[in-house]
């Protein structure tokens, strides 16, 4: 696999809703620390969208990847068909392959025939900039609706950016929506985490860990991936909880990062050079 980082990894640095740095870190900078971890790629999701960013600024992007040897990936959050379209121009200009798109409650609201339907009406632009849709197992979209869509529009541009542990909030184990959504992969977010229980007994919590600390079942799940192709990118992601020292935080999300990558270099066979 080709091993990536996600601009998740930096939610905290790039900001979110109202835990706003006085500095966030943009797009080049992203880009500029996936290549000093010797990656091969880096996927802008949501929390860093590229509609913000002007052409020439695209452009930049792509120039200083391309110096790198390093290539480009973009993703939005939830089904919108005109922003699905505005993003197919940006994913062309910058030379990605994929574009990923998070599915959630709203989105599970859509009956499924419509929500084909759209999409299937969005593919051909798609595949004339060289783009296949990767549609993310996220909170709450069930595995099994995903499945029900995936074989509706039945169109080998259509695949899964599989998260391996976004559905547990769904109300499914890990390994159960890798099995199921193993066969329409074609995008990996690796992340890890761990259950810990409440010191009174009060039930438990989800947190996340740097990657190969945590319960995630890594060998296995990759075992259910090995008929992907080789160079499918596998998105590097954490979890890190946010703290009271905000910038204590931000600090960690670099360590939690070096951790993170160490274990992926380890644990996934890569087409990456260290």
């Amino acid at each position: 696999m080709k091993i990536g980082l996600g601009s998740y990894a930096f939610r905290w640095s790039i900001g979110i809703k109202d835990l706003q740095p006085e500095k966030p870190m943009t797009a080049m900078e992203v880009l500029d620390i996936a290549h000093g971890h010797g990656l091969g790629l880096v996927q802008y999701a949501d929390n860093l969208p590229l509609d913000r960013l002007t052409p020439d600024e695209h452009i930049a992007l792509k120039q200083r990847a391309d110096s790198y040897d390093m290539t480009l990936e973009l993703g939005i959050q939830s089904f919108d068909a005109k922003e699905l379209a505005r993003y197919i121009p940006i994913g062309e200009r910058i030379g990605s392959k994929i574009l990923r798109v998070a599915l959630d409650a709203e989105d599970a609201l859509i009956p499924v025939a419509e929500l084909a339907a759209e999409i299937r009406e969005l593919l051909p632009d798609g595949k004339r900039a060289g783009l296949r849709f990767a549609i993310e197992n996220h909170f709450n979209y069930p595995s099994t609706r995903m499945v029900e869509l995936l074989d509706a529009v039945s169109d080998e541009a259509l695949g899964v950016c599989l998260d391996v542990a976004n559905s547990i909030c769904a109300g499914e184990w890990p390994m159960t929506t890798v099995r199921m959504l193993a066969p329409y992969t074609i995008n990996l977010h690796l992340k890890d985490y761990q259950i810990t229980p409440d010191p009174y007994g009060v039930g438990f919590r989800i947190h996340g860990t740097p990657l190969g600390e945590g319960r995630a079942e890594i060998e296995e799940i990759l075992a259910c991936l090995s008929h992907c192709p080789d160079d499918m990118s596998c998105i590097l992601e954490h979890w890190l909880p946010q703290t009271d020292d905000m910038a204590a935080t931000r600090r960690l999300e670099h360590a939690w990062l070096d951790r993170t990558v160490a274990a992926a270099k380890r644990l996934v066979p890569s087409t990456t050079a260290d």
